[in-house]
């Protein structure tokens, strides 16, 4: 899947792509056949919401489920960012996001890369992310929302959150995201929220501002996001846990396309369970 000139132009300036409908509904229902069972487990990769048992975020499905090791070598998630960078890429962190019915909590306006950069040490904003729809996204149900353009601002000023939700972020200040909005265009697309039918894509900058808010409706709205990252760009620290930044940055090698209907053999090293070293961060530069 190659990105043609005027969606690279598109992408230039508003910082994301997006893709209604791009996986069909049987890629996708398998995909969402899998995320009760990965849901349920009771391992240190699924973050739950600090208000219960309902799953906020699962880490790194790709190293232990076989759906989702196919998926992170899918070439229309891949080569993409490949096309952009110019260069191969490796996962940086994979996750399933869940914004369940009525429990789902808010994502506060944040780039990535800077969570990225302050945490672990990655050099360049040469990073992005891709993510699919598994369920339909609408207004009610949580969608992400983008300041258009935002990313050409670089790293901003961010403070860390570990208080309001139960995943500490490197959060923007309201002033700072109001003049923003106001700059890309105020109430007249100041900010963006694309919504579609499951196996919709988005690409977006790591440095494009987003957030999302609660999910209050009766709809589950879970997204799958593959944190991409040129090879040369590597990360220098391992603070974190290896399930959420990932120490390995071989390239990846892409899949056929049909490779969520077929059963193309995958590596799922941790299928019995997460490495201890992966578990703790290390507090060690990469060499």
């Amino acid at each position: 899947m190659k990105l043609t000139p005027a969606q690279l132009e598109q992408f230039d300036r508003d910082g994301y792509l997006f893709f209604p409908g791009l996986f069909n509904p049987d890629e996708i229902g398998r995909l969402a056949a899998e995320v009760p069972a990965i849901y349920a487990e009771q391992r240190p990769e699924n973050v739950r919401e600090k208000t219960g048992g309902v799953v906020r975020t699962n880490f790194a499905a790709h190293m232990y489920n076989d759906m989702y090791a196919r998926l992170a070598r899918h070439l229309r998630m891949v080569e993409p960012i490949k096309q952009l960078f110019d260069e191969d890429v490796y996962m940086h962190q994979f996750k399933i996001n869940g914004k369940m019915a009525f429990d789902g909590d808010v994502w506060q306006w944040h780039q990535d890369y800077g969570t990225w950069l302050n945490d672990d040490q990655m050099p360049e904003a040469r990073a992005m992310n891709v993510a699919i729809f598994l369920d339909e996204v609408n207004e009610f149900n949580g969608p992400l929302m983008f300041i258009p353009g935002s990313h050409k601002q670089g790293v901003l000023a961010a403070g860390h959150d570990i208080s309001t939700t139960s995943y500490p972020l490197w959060t923007i200040n309201n002033q700072n995201i109001a003049d923003m909005v106001a700059k890309a265009g105020g109430v007249r697309g100041g900010i963006v929220s694309p919504k579609g039918p499951p196996g919709s894509m988005i690409l977006f900058h790591g440095c494009l501002v987003h957030a999302s808010t609660s999910n209050l409706s009766p709809w589950n709205r879970i997204n799958v996001y593959l944190s991409l990252c040129a090879v040369s760009n590597h990360i220098r620290r391992f603070k974190r846990p290896g399930y959420i930044a990932h120490r390995q940055f071989e390239a990846i090698q892409c899949l056929p396309d049909d490779c969520l209907l077929k059963d193309y053999p995958v590596a799922t090293p941790w299928k019995n369970g997460t490495p201890a070293d992966e578990l703790r961060g290390l507090w060690k530069e990469a060499a």
